[in-house]
């Protein structure tokens, strides 16, 4: 790689590197702006009449497709698809890969749990949803399939290419869009609480997708052997 080849490289991460932490910076201001009216006990206007207005559409076979989206963020979901996928990144030898998916949803998981913790926000209470009693901003449902699906296009990306990993991108970002709105419609989340997740989320994920880089950094030279890839390497 020459030289003017090599700084448009470097160049064009950094640029990739500011984007992210802009991304994630918004983000963080506006988990910290939501959380803020929450922990005030202030009334979120986006929250208004959501979940009934999205329930006036309801039928039968709609109910069937919000339940299923839910379900394709559920860890009943997520879980056994992350073993698929950490099954077939091993099989490629890309373990760097498999260990930051695992890492990044177990590490969602663990901090929405303290997140809702720390808010203690109740459930909404409607005559319709019989869902979850445990606390309820942000949205765990929202953050993780987010954190999870978006990761699985970040390990694309890297694993085989650009081309594939765009491609995938859309039916990701649809996947959590219609699981974060399948928690409104149901009843089991005010809006903000999904926001709330994504957001979180998002956060997250950046943060640990540019730390991933120099952590495996440290500990590739004590595998076993010099055949894993690096992190990020694109094929």
């Amino acid at each position: 790689m020459g030289g003017t080849q090599l700084q448009d490289r470097l160049g064009g991460r950094g640029r990739l590197i500011g984007a992210s932490l802009l991304v994630a910076l918004g983000a963080a201001v506006l988990f910290g702006v939501l959380g803020e009216e929450i922990q005030d006990r202030e009334p979120v206007p986006v929250d208004t009449g959501a979940s009934q207005l999205l329930h006036g559409y309801s039928s039968a076979p709609l109910d069937a497709v919000m339940t299923f989206a839910s379900f394709l963020g559920s860890a009943w979901f997520v879980i056994p698809f992350l073993v698929l996928v950490v099954i077939l990144l091993l099989r490629r030898r890309r373990l760097a890969e498999a260990v930051f998916l695992c890492a990044v949803y177990a590490g969602s998981g663990a901090l929405n749990f303290l997140l809702k913790l720390y808010f203690q926000r109740a459930r909404p209470q409607l005559p319709w949803a019989s869902g979850p009693t445990d606390f309820s901003f942000p949205s765990g449902h929202a953050m993780n399939s987010l954190v999870f699906y978006f990761g699985l296009v970040l390990v694309t990306w890297f694993v085989f290419g650009r081309r594939v990993g765009l491609a995938i991108l859309g039916p990701a970002l649809l996947i959590v869009i219609l699981v974060g709105v399948s928690r409104v419609y149901l009843g089991y989340h005010y809006v903000s609480d999904v926001v709330g997740g994504y957001s979180a989320g998002l956060v997250w994920l950046i943060v640990a997708a540019l730390a991933m880089r120099p952590l495996w950094k440290l500990v590739e030279g004590r595998l076993p052997n010099g055949h894993w890839s690096r992190f990020g390497a694109e094929r």
